[in-house]
Order: structure tokens, then C-alpha cells, then sequence
């Protein structure tokens, strides 16, 4: 099934382009379509902000990794490995996790036709939406699309655009950024339409991991921002407010805005809404965020006085809590609601660029939003005149701070403090950055020239490889099968290069 398109003077988009993800190829026309200052849900909520106390923000990330498994060494998902592999470590539950992908497009439905005001939003990777479809599972993909497609359940889903292959930002070379960012837009539209990406106005980085590196960041929001995002959620240990303190209690449950200053001493920003607490995924199975926002009020933001909002992501299907518990929960939780004021006075689920909508709507300025940084990079502005600003400089105060502050580093912070996506993986981080380098070198000459090289089958072949191989997973599990999975990429990408 290919996406319509909204008008006539845009291609439609088929889902496998050369029996490949077609995640590259139309850049012009996505970028027209995300780029838009629309409202999304403002036409459609069924909301008022003077009637509600608190509001909680609930998001699933699901993600299954590509691996070079298939015959012959061809990349499938891991969910199909997973399938074709029982009896190793958890494998037997598969078909759990299919029906995890699957099962939203069933819940709110129901939940809606017995009369209750649910929301959800969704994160997908780009490898899961593609693994799907490499196995026909039509059920889920079907699922997923009547929730997404059909007008009636607009109002309570919401889709975050994340990175393609779920690759963590700060180890993900710089030039890569924006490819990933596009790719997943690419992939959803083919999958879903124009008219549902145009709705994809927030961002979920994959393991909630915020680069502190000047540059990395400044060039990620910019990214973010020139593929019309609106705003991020960011983990509330990953910033700062800009003297090197904590936020504030308070300040976690409005939206700040997260600016970045590079190394040029260009400054550039864009909203964040703060995913508070730790990655227990407990925490969004048994609705932790609605009890929380209970005991939350209405705040002020310049003279404008909002609802908090209690912001939380969580897998979607890792873990026998999110397996049993959620649906219970879910359930459950909406009932009571629907008792105590339909869901729509008093506290109340939102969507997280709906609550954004409401409340600009209502007068306040995105600028008035309390401002925070990267969290250490205080440390490099004391240091360095942020109006005189030069990379060597940078550079330079980077290089001491590490050496005399050993909690000082560039790795970036994600929803764990114990757990490097860096450290011990050089036989990953080696050949990935070698692949890319090689990838930029062959094609930025030749796109520079003719834009429509990113049609060619050769391009899009290479370009998979090139995001595929910085999958997270390959860093995550430890060495062994997954970093041999992520030589087999990068043998096949350099093949291809």
C-alpha cells in the first residue's frame, strides 16, 4: 500500500524503492511539506485550557534493530531473528513484541468508543516501520495506519519524528544528523502520507541522549529546525540552566527553551519539553505521570498562567510490565478519568505539541520560556568569551576541563548516567566513522551538483548502510554478536561504496 498524496503536484511515495526503504529521493518535497507553521491540534482538541489543572504526557518508543541475519547475510529485522531464533535468550516472546507494535491501533479506539478522551504519542524507528513491512505484517502496519489515517482518532495520537536507525546524536557524526532526521520523514510519509507527517511536529532522540558538544548540538537543533520540528524532549539530567545549575523543581513541568551556541558563538534554540525522572519503564506501564501530575497546579510564564504538564516516554514493549501491566493500567486509569470529568477538566491527558498549541494560543511566547543548556557546557562558557568565540578556543577549554575535571565529558547524557555508547566500542566507532567519512566524500560533491543524485539506487543503497551501521544497538549490548553484526554492515556498506 503506497501513501497518497495531499495534491496533485506532489509524487506519491512508494514504501520499498529498489527493493529498499525509500528514505532518500524527495527531499525538496518533504521539506515543503513539514515546513509550516500550521496549527495541528488547535482545530481539533477538545480541550480549554481554563478548565484544566494539570495535564500528563505519556510517549512509547519502539525500536527493533536491522542485522545483517537474512539469507546470505541479508538485513532483516531483529524482530524476524527473533522469530527465526526461539530458543535463543528471550526470542520466545516475539510475538509479544509484534503485538506491542500492533495493539495502540486497537486500545484507543475502544478507549474512545467507551467514551473516554485518551492521548498517546508514538515513536517508531525507521528500522521497525521498515522490518514490519519486510515481514507483510499488514496487521500491524494496518493497525498503526487507522489511528494515524483516519481523522476521527487524529485528535488523541501523536507521532515524534526520531532518527532513522535509532542512532544515539552525540556519537553519530555531524554530517549524518539531518540524514537520519530525513529518512524517518522519507519513510513515514511513504508509509502514512504527506498529510500525517505534516501533523509531526515534536522529536524523540533515540535513548533520550542530548549531545553537550557546542557544534554537535548547534548543528542537531538546526537540523531539527530545518526539518520543521517544533520542539524535543530532553531527560532532565541532560540540561542545565545556564549558570550551571539544576532546574528548578517547577521549571520540569513547563516548556523551556533549549539553546545552543557553537563554537562560532552562533546561537541558536528550540523548545524542549522535560521527560522527568528515571527510564523505568514501570513508570509509564501503571501511569505513574497522571498520579504525579495530581499533585501538580497551574504555573505562570510571563503573564499567562498554564497548566504543568508531566512529561514521560518508556519502551513500548521491552519488559513484562509493559507486556501485562500497561494494558491494565491503561485502561484502568482512562476509566477513572472518564468518571472525573470526561477527561477534559481537572487533570488531564495531553499530546505534547497540542499542550504547546493551547498554550501559545493563549498569549505566551515561546521566548518566555525558562532558557537551559546542555548540561556542562557552563563550564566551557566560563572559560571562553561566548562573543569571541573561536573552535580553537573551544577546543582548547574542552581539552583542560577534561584533564583537571574528571566529571567533566563530550559524551552527551541520555536517560542512564551508567552506560557509555562510547567507551570500549572503538571497533564500532572506528569503522563508522570510516564509513561515513567515505559516504560524505563519493556523494556531497555529486549532490552538490545534481540534487536528484539522492534518487539514484546506488545512493540510497549506500546511505542505508551508512545509517544502519550506527544503530545504538551495536553499542549496547556488549561485544560479540551485535559488534560482529555491525562488521557485516560495514564490510556490505564499503562493498557498496
Amino acid at each position: 500500500m503506497t501513501a497518497q498524496a495531499p495534491s496533485a503536484n506532489l509524487s506519491v511515495l512508494e514504501e520499498i524503492k529498489s527493493g529498499l526503504p525509500n528514505i532518500c529521493g524527495w527531499e525538496a518535497e518533504i521539506s515543503s511539506v513539514v515546513n509550516h507553521n500550521e496549527p495541528v491540534f488547535l482545530p481539533t482538541t477538545n480541550l480549554r485550557l481554563e478548565d484544566i489543572t494539570a495535564g500528563f504526557a505519556c510517549a512509547l518508543h519502539m525500536h527493533q534493530p536491522t542485522v545483517p541475519a537474512g539469507a546470505n547475510g541479508e538485513p532483516i529485522s531483529h524482530l524476524q531473528y527473533m522469530f527465526e531464533h526461539s530458543q535463543e535468550g528471550d526470542n520466545h516472546n516475539a510475538e509479544p513484541f509484534a503485538w506491542c507494535y500492533s495493539r495502540m491501533g486497537e486500545f484507543i479506539p475502544q478507549l474512545v468508543s467507551e467514551g473516554c478522551n485518551p492521548r498517546i504519542m508514538l515513536d517508531y524507528s525507521g528500522n521497525l516501520l521498515w522490518g514490519l513491512q519486510q515481514m507483510g505484517r499488514e496487521d500491524i502496519l494496518n493497525n498503526l495506519k487507522r489511528i494515524t489515517c483516519d481523522p476521527q482518532y487524529q485528535p488523541y495520537v501523536e507521532w515524534l519524528g526520531t532518527m532513522w536507525s535509532h542512532a544515539v546524536v552525540p556519537s553519530t557524526p555531524i554530517p549524518d544528523l539531518k540524514l537520519h532526521i530525513q529518512a524517518w520523514q522519507h519513510y513515514f510519509a511513504a508509509i502514512f502520507g504527506y498529510d500525517a507527517l505534516k501533523r509531526v511536529k515534536g522529536f524523540s532522540p533515540p535513548e533520550m541522549h542530548l549531545p553537550n558538544h557546542p557544534d554537535t548540538l548547534y548543528e542537531y537543533i538546526k537540523a531539527l529546525k530545518e526539518c520543521g520540528y517544533r520542539w524535543l524532549m530532553v531527560q532532565e539530567h541532560s540540561v542545565e540552566n545556564l549558570d550551571g545549575s539544576g532546574l528548578q523543581h517547577d521549571q520540569k513541568y513547563i516548556p523551556n527553551r533549549l539553546v545552543a551556541r557553537n563554537s562560532h558563538g552562533e546561537t541558536i534554540s528550540i523548545t524542549a519539553l522535560i521527560k522527568t525522572q528515571g527510564s523505568d519503564t514501570k513508570l509509564v506501564a501503571q501511569m505513574q505521570p497522571y498520579f504525579e501530575a495530581k499533585g501538580r497546579g497551574k504555573q505562570q510564564i510571563g503573564n499567562v498562567t498554564v497548566p504543568s504538564v508531566v512529561t514521560q516516554i518508556a519502551d513500548g514493549e521491552n519488559g513484562g510490565v509493559m507486556m501485562n501491566e500497561f494494558p491494565r493500567d491503561f485502561f484502568r486509569i482512562y476509566n477513572e478519568i472518564r468518571e472525573q470529568g470526561g477527561g477534559k477538566t481537572g487533570i488531564v491527558p495531553m499530546n505534547g505539541t497540542e499542550y504547546l498549541e493551547l498554550i501559545e494560543a493563549a498569549g505566551i511566547n515561546p521566548d518566555d520560556y525558562p532558557t537551559c543548556q546542555a548540561v556542562g557546557q557552563h563550564k566551557i562558557w566560563q572559560q571562553v568569551d561566548p562573543d569571541n568565540a573561536t573552535p580553537e578556543a573551544v577546543e582548547n577549554a574542552i581539552a583542560q576541563l577534561k584533564e583537571t575535571d574528571h566529571n567533566f565529558h563530550m559524551d552527551g547524557a541520555s536517560w542512564t548516567n551508567d552506560l557509555s555508547w562510547v567507551k570500549g566500542y572503538e571497533n564500532v566507532l572506528g569503522p563508522m566513522k570510516k564509513l561515513s567519512a567515505a559516504f560524505h566524500l563519493k556523494y556531497d560533491p555529486l549532490v552538490q551538483q545534481d540534487p536528484s543524485v539522492t534518487k539514484q539506487p546506488d545512493y540510497q543503497q549506500a546511505l542505508l548502510y551508512n545509517l544502519l551501521l550506527q544503530t545504538s544497538c551495536f553499542r549496547y549490548w556488549g561485544q560479540g554478536m551485535w559488534t560482529d553484526f555491525a562488521n557485516e554492515l560495514y564490510r556490505r556498506g564499503e562493498a557498496v561504496l
